[in-house]
């Protein structure tokens, strides 16, 4: 018998230290070779860690939400095998998360939709056909009720570990009401499963009876979001304009294109948006920026690498548009789905949720009157469009009907002046409302 150190290999460049989000074994469990034993969170991706030995686990490295340093134990076994007791640890594989770390949190994503209408899968979130358009439920439900044993049969077809089940017997859960991308449920599925919920697994008996209180470790995903926004509110002076404007005519034009687009995708408002974001920003190089606050440098940036704030059952994650000035409204519509589908079920490469130099965010048809979006630091600017509500205005002496949309940009107050985020938004609204001029030269 010899014990073997699991050492935590270098993940990724740069990074000194990862967080456990979820332990998949526990002391005494017997473990094979290349079993899933934890996932890793660092500041680029969840990485799923794989045993290199067989054996019983003998001692963790911590629980859930403790930082662990790249070369320190994260886990020793007692195997069977004369294996050197200080082996060192195979590289993790390339990130398959099934979540991925935020770069910087925004808004729940999507584009605008017009209240009056059904919105399209695309329309909801701005994300890709076949998004739901609806927003997660409250998470204000009992946690403690006792499943049917039709539940409980159910649940056990289920792959789970152990420590899953046990988990969710406690909670009420049932797995099959668990959504999951991988082969198996894990601890991380079921906290996504409680924080945005279906509520299916959830019977009420009375719905204003009284809860007990839970404390829960703000661990992983969360933890950095709730990081990252800290940072950006304390680092930033955040400044918010909003005006309004009348797209009538840009959502005529884009019911036209999409009633003859063939097999091209569904096109929302966010592609058109981004058109305009990109053809307006020469003129205001200050807002296409990113600044180095220690430094005390403002990088204004050539190209645009459009940041799109998308919702996953994971959390927030903002991936970007590589070079969105030199694409279409098909070729950002195709972009925009493929990098949602990747950020939903956890195949965006780290690559994919950095370098942006502007962002856009929206809350889809929930979208409300204004938004007040946070910057993705070090960006100096956010963009986000409310949602589209028709209204009668009046056209000389005249009123009519028309579909109006509010659209909020917030800016770094130490590198953009009111003035000119004003002067961008006027900018934005004469090419919106002539959406004619979006494809001129």
């Amino acid at each position: 018998m010899a014990r073997f150190t699991f050492r935590l290999p270098d993940i990724g460049e740069g990074i000194a230290e990862a967080e456990i989000v979820a332990w998949h074994v526990k002391v005494g469990d017997r473990i094979e070779e290349d079993q899933q034993v934890a996932d890793m969170m660092t500041d680029k991706a969840t990485v799923e860690m794989e045993s290199p030995v067989s054996g019983v686990v003998v001692e963790l490295a911590g629980e859930v939400g403790d930082q662990v340093a790249i070369g320190a134990s994260l886990m020793v076994v007692e195997t069977e095998d004369a294996v050197a007791e200080e082996a060192p640890a195979a590289v993790a594989d390339a990130p398959v998360a099934e979540d991925v770390e935020e770069q910087v949190e925004a808004e729940t994503p999507g584009v605008p939709e017009v209240v009056d209408e059904k919105p399209s899968p695309l329309e909801g979130r701005g994300l890709g056909e076949g998004d739901s358009p609806e927003a997660p439920p409250p998470v204000d439900m009992p946690l403690s009720p006792t499943l049917s044993p039709e539940g409980e049969r159910e649940s056990r077809h289920v792959l789970a570990s152990p420590a899953v089940r046990a988990r969710a017997k406690d909670l009420g859960v049932d797995l099959a009401d668990v959504k999951h991308d991988g082969q198996h449920i894990r601890h991380s599925d079921l906290d996504a499963y409680l924080r945005y919920g279906s509520g299916q697994g959830y019977h009420a008996p009375h719905a204003s009876r009284a809860r007990e209180d839970e404390a829960v470790k703000v661990i992983g995903m969360r933890r950095r979001i709730a990081e990252n926004m800290a940072a950006a509110k304390r680092a930033i002076p955040h400044f918010t304009y909003v005006d309004e404007i009348d797209v009538t005519a840009l959502e005529a034009m884009r019911a036209d294109l999409n009633a003859n687009r063939g097999t091209r995708p569904k096109l929302t408002m966010l592609p058109f948006l981004i058109v305009a974001i990109c053809r307006t920003l020469p003129d205001f190089p200050m807002l296409n920026a990113r600044y180095d606050d220690e430094g005390g440098v403002v990088t204004r940036h050539g190209r645009v690498h459009m940041g799109m704030a998308t919702q996953t059952d994971s959390g927030l994650t903002v991936p970007v548009i590589r070079d969105a000035q030199d694409m279409n409204v098909w070729q950002l519509a195709s972009e925009i789905g493929r990098l949602a589908e990747a950020a939903r079920t956890g195949k965006i490469k780290s690559e994919e949720l950095q370098g942006g130099t502007i962002t856009i965010t929206s809350l889809g048809p929930l979208g409300g009157i204004a938004t007040t979006p946070v910057i993705n630091r070090p960006e100096v600017a956010i963009i986000g469009p409310n949602k589209i509500v028709e209204r009668p205005i009046f056209v000389g002496d005249d009123i009519v009907r028309a579909k109006l949309m509010n659209l909020s940009i917030s800016c770094d107050h130490r590198v953009v002046d009111g003035w000119d985020a004003a002067s961008y938004v006027q900018a934005l609204r004469k090419l919106l409302e002539t959406p004619v001029l979006l494809f001129a030269d």
